[in-house]
């Protein structure tokens, strides 16, 4: 994060160059009128009374408000005015020097540099002032040229003092602004005006007669009692309508994120402080943050005005800390001077009763004044609605953070991830692509199920640490779903995304421990790039995830979108209503494809399977529509239909004297079904069926993730008298280690090795061990994919059971199967009675 641009600040040494050039035009002024003669003998008792009226003057500084702008009043101009009329020029010169070095070194201890420079500003403003008297000498206070002459003088001690105080500023901050050097001008000049009327009005009052000096001591006593009262109830006045102002600014800051700006700016002008600063401690997300509002800078600076030490004490004791002349510790006044500093409040900033930082004020504005007891209860009045409106602030802050991001992994979430691609959409470079990867993490069910849900957060969070250290730097990752996380990320095409998925893809993969377990991670991710392949975030998230779902439909990792995917998607979404009203129909229809046994080519059973000729698609492939059932929940009454048509059938055959066993596919989502086992048994009392006549095939895919969950289920069926296959044998990653463990009487050869081992010596090898191994387990062997005679031989070599496939027949209709049977069939009396070969294979 950039920091902000500091003001130029240069040393306040500087002001050497000011006070030394202030003291030369002192020196060259004030030399003739000594030359001219100098008897400050002659009217020192005089020179003595006024000598005490500068202390007074110097001392005394007096504050109003006009139009919500604070005037400082000083008395110098009366003792002034009065003293160049009644003492020679160079002993008022002196007098008020004295004056002026005794009060602000020993009452307002002002530093070295500031003393100095104070003192040369007021010698060679006097020193003109002295010097326009000096040139008009002698002078008679009863006459207008003489009250002329001393307005004059007044006038350029002021223009002389201003100039001063100008020119320190451009040397030590670098200049003002016409704007800041207007209202700080105005002020100066307007008020001292006045002072020097009133002065000469007093001036004249004297020259009647002295006796008037009680009637002005007791006006001035009226006056200060006045101006106090005054000062009181303006202050308080003040006070309570700038607190009410910080309130409602700090309330409404609250809507626009803008609270910390317009607090320090308002708690600065409110105690007129030269710094206002909010520390507040890191706290669980949020960090430690420093920021300073300064008199001289518009925005907020990350520097204070005080020593760290100081906050660090005010949180350690829990209290208001407050270092200024005439309160709390002169070591620690001693240090904030040390750093230049001038006086300071720190307050504990509280949310309940936890001190969550601290709100503090530094350098009161002025060079005599300093911050006092009511400063520090009004400071600490404003720490109180400071507290809640920074506790309100992270609210609304930790409110809109957990809008935006996923609450278990702490990453972006779906919302986030729209708005962060359309953002990048908006920006794209011509020659860029902006990439969604979607990942797909695989396995989380079996986590959930196996070792509970939290282990399952577990991987999620881990998974989204692994993804977010691959990532490239310029990415944004997030978690959009269960177990879906995006990343999107500028990329130069497509294929260079593709790149990228697969670059991140590996490294993900691995184990992760659960205690003494391991676990391996893995996912599939799907790519889609704006603008191939959508014009909008919403449209890329979802082209993304049909990438994702074909990448798992197809066993791959990784799977760029294309318009054929959508398509099938597409279609997919528009078969969920019409599968729905296709079961309620009785729309499906089962097709049984034969079962051969090898050692005597009899037919043994047939294998049940759904088909679904659409109105509109026409025949709907059934990993289409399987697929949907799934999804729609409709998968357990697309298996109850196969389920009553195949057993059916089983009775009409065995009605006639055919006992054929009926197959029928089942998944492992249908295994853990409470209702499912009961369903079966009831099918099978409804149509008489013996239960050995039913096999259910259970793919090993759907068992290798989570076999313990199926288990029981599979030994009721078993205990029932079904016979159980593991179908898709030799696809999986740990079947050997759990074979024996499952109440299996048979296994089922995945096709693709049936149909290469006839040329490939690595299929032919995989087929003989499978059947090695089942007969040693007294496992039957099916083989499916039985497609050509030197496939079959091969099999009958190697001792398969029975063989599947399309060299013996296709799936057929019911009708059609009968029609086939009768065809290809001939009989043949037995003492056990006729029993039906095959003629010929086909």
């Amino acid at each position: 994060m950039p920091r902000p641009r500091v003001p130029l600040r240069r040393s306040p040494h500087l002001a050497w160059y000011v006070t030394a050039a202030l003291l030369l035009l002192a020196s060259v002024i004030a030399m003739p009128m000594g030359v001219a003669g100098w008897h400050p003998e002659d009217r020192w008792p005089v020179a003595i009374v006024f000598f005490g009226l500068f202390l007074a003057a110097e001392a005394i500084v007096l504050e109003f408000d006009f139009r919500r702008q604070a005037i400082s009043v000083s008395l110098a101009e009366f003792p002034l005015v009065l003293g160049l009329a009644y003492l020679d020029p160079l002993t008022v010169v002196l007098v008020r020097f004295l004056g002026a070095l005794l009060v602000h070194y020993f009452y307002w201890r002002t530093h070295t540099v500031k003393l100095c420079f104070n003192l040369a500003a007021k010698l060679a403003s006097t020193s003109v002032a002295a010097a326009v008297v000096f040139v008009n000498s002698p002078m008679d206070p009863d006459q207008p040229q003489s009250w002329a002459i001393l307005f004059a003088a007044a006038t350029a001690n002021l223009l002389v003092s201003l100039a001063a105080v100008m020119g320190v500023i451009s040397v030590v901050q670098g200049g003002t602004s016409a704007r800041e050097l207007a209202r700080t001008a105005t002020p100066g000049l307007v008020v001292p005006t006045i002072s020097v009327t009133v002065s000469l009005i007093i001036l004249l009052v004297l020259q009647r007669s002295m006796w008037s000096l009680v009637l002005l001591a007791v006006m001035t006593i009226v006056l200060v009692r006045v101006y106090r009262a005054y000062a009181r109830f303006v202050r308080q006045h003040r006070s309570v309508t700038e607190l009410y102002d910080l309130t409602r600014a700090v309330e409404e800051a609250g809507r626009d994120g803008t609270v910390v700006d317009v607090l320090l700016t308002r708690t600065r002008e409110l105690l007129r402080a030269e710094y206002a600063t909010l520390w507040l401690t890191a706290s669980g997300r949020h960090r430690e943050v420093l920021l300073s509002a300064r008199i001289d800078y518009r925005g907020l600076l990350d520097s204070a005005g005080t020593p760290d030490n100081f906050r660090q004490l005010a949180v350690r004791q829990n209290e208001t800390l407050v270092v200024a002349p005439r309160l709390g510790s002169e070591q620690l006044l001693r240090q904030l001077r040390a750093g230049g500093g001038k006086d300071a409040i720190v307050v504990p900033l509280r949310s309940g009763e936890a001190v969550i930082g601290t709100l503090e004020v530094s350098g009161r504005l002025g060079d005599q004044a300093s911050f006092g007891p009511d400063d520090v209860r009004l400071l600490e009045t404003v720490a109180v609605h400071a507290g809640v409106a920074v506790e309100n602030s992270r609210l609304v802050d930790r409110l809109r953070f957990d809008a935006q991001h996923d609450a278990l992994t702490g990453l972006p979430n779906r919302r986030r991830m729209l708005n962060a691609i359309d953002e990048g959409i908006k920006v794209q470079a011509p020659d860029d692509v902006v990439a969604v990867l979607l990942f797909d993490v695989a396995r989380l069910r079996h986590v959930n199920n196996s070792l509970g849900h939290g282990a399952g957060d577990e991987l999620l969070v881990e998974f989204g640490r692994r993804l977010r250290d691959l990532a490239p730097p310029a990415a944004l990752v997030g978690r959009i779903g269960g177990n879906e996380f995006a990343l999107t990320v500028r990329a130069t095409n497509a294929e260079a995304a593709v790149v990228l998925a697969v670059k991140i893809h590996e490294p993900l993969r691995g184990p992760m421990a659960f205690g003494a377990l391991a676990i391996d991670v893995d996912c599939v991710v799907g790519v889609a790039v704006h603008p191939d392949h959508g014009a909008d975030s919403a449209t890329l998230l979802q082209h993304a995830d049909v990438a994702t779902r074909a990448a798992k439909a197809r066993h791959s990792t990784v799977q760029l979108f294309s318009a054929g995917l959508e398509s099938r998607s597409v279609r997919q979404a528009g078969l969920a209503g019409d599968l729905r009203r296709a079961l309620e129909a009785g729309e499906l229809r089962v097709y049984f494809q034969p079962k051969v046994g090898l050692r005597d080519r009899r037919l043994v059973g047939v294998e049940c399977l759904a088909r679904w000729e659409h109105p509109v698609h026409g025949m709907v492939a059934p990993e289409d529509f399987v697929e949907v059932a799934a999804n729609i929940g409709q998968l357990g009454r697309l298996t109850e239909v196969v389920l009553r048509e195949g057993m059916r059938r089983a009775r009409e055959w065995a009605d006639v004297g055919r006992e054929l066993r009926i197959a029928v596919n089942i998944s492992s989502c249908t295994l853990i079904d409470p209702a499912f086992v009961a369903q079966v048994a009831g099918l099978l009392r409804e149509y008489a069926v013996d239960p050995s006549w039913l096999t259910l095939e259970i793919t090993e895919g759907g068992l290798a993730g989570d076999p313990d969950r199926p288990l029981a289920a599979l030994h009721t069926l078993r205990d029932l008298g079904i016979r159980l296959s593991l179908d898709d044998f030799g696809t999986g990653h740990s079947s050997l280690g759990y074979l024996r463990q499952l109440p299996v009487q048979e296994v089922k050869i995945d096709l693709p090795f049936v149909q290469g081992m006839a040329t490939d010596p690595g299929d032919l090898a995989i087929v003989r061990t499978v059947v090695d191994m089942a007969r040693h387990f007294g496992l039957s062997v099916v083989a499916e994919g039985v497609e050509s005679e030197l496939t079959l031989g091969l099999l009958e070599e190697i001792g398969c059971d029975i063989g599947q496939g399309f060299l013996f027949s296709r799936p057929l209709t019911y009708e059609r199967l009968c029609a086939w049977y009768a065809a290809q069939t001939q009989a043949e009396p037995t003492p056990a009675g006729e029993i039906r070969w095959l003629r010929a294979v086909p």
